[in-house]
């Protein structure tokens, strides 16, 4: 199993790991985005959190990435964390899932987008990948538009358990193979 960079740059942002000096510009990033997150993010259940836990939430994804699992990104722009992304090994072998969130005072500038874009070259990059993934609910058209946009075919909507406040239970399946991305990577550390 390929390991993923902790650092990665696009045109306009940078994607880096989290660390635990970073806590207090995540928490500030969730708290003002909450309510534009809470319809879709299930995860958003649990917050607020304290700046603590959001250490000890960092510290995980960290031994999590060390021991070859998912890699959680911050999405810094001039240095202010505008949202999250990650890698998610949670689909099988030789498949990549990318999630993201942007920051409510960053959201239709296209920065979902040119994340996903980066790490699916950096997904790509690793031999043992064949697939890259994006799943998002159905009615979560906003979410759609990034797939979408970079190529990605939907393959299935699927019957899932609904999580977050907005969620109908139906989950559309993106996909998009090696053979069908263009090469040249742009990746760091």
């Amino acid at each position: 199993m390929t390991d993923l960079p902790v650092i990665v740059e696009t045109e306009r942002l940078i994607l880096r790991c989290w660390s635990v000096d970073d806590a207090e510009a995540i928490n500030d990033a969730i708290v003002a985005s909450t309510e534009h997150l809470r319809p879709w993010m299930p995860w958003i259940a649990f917050e607020p959190r304290s700046v603590a836990d959001r250490r000890e939430l960092i510290e995980t994804w960290e031994l999590e990435r060390i021991d070859g699992g998912d890699t959680v990104y911050g999405i810094f722009l001039d240095g202010i964390a505008i949202g999250g992304t990650g890698l998610h090994r949670r689909r099988g072998p030789g498949v990549l899932e990318i999630g993201y969130w942007v920051h409510v005072d960053h959201v239709g500038l296209g920065y979902a987008t040119e994340v996903a874009a980066a790490l699916t070259h950096v997904a790509f990059a690793c031999a043992d990948i064949d697939r890259v993934e994006i799943h998002h609910d159905a009615a979560n058209v906003v979410s759609g538009r990034v797939p979408a946009k970079l190529g990605f075919t939907m393959v299935a909507e699927v019957t899932t358990e609904a999580v977050a406040p907005a969620e109908t239970g139906r989950s559309n399946v993106w996909h998009l193979l090696r053979a069908n991305w263009p090469a040249g990577v742009r990746r760091t550390s």
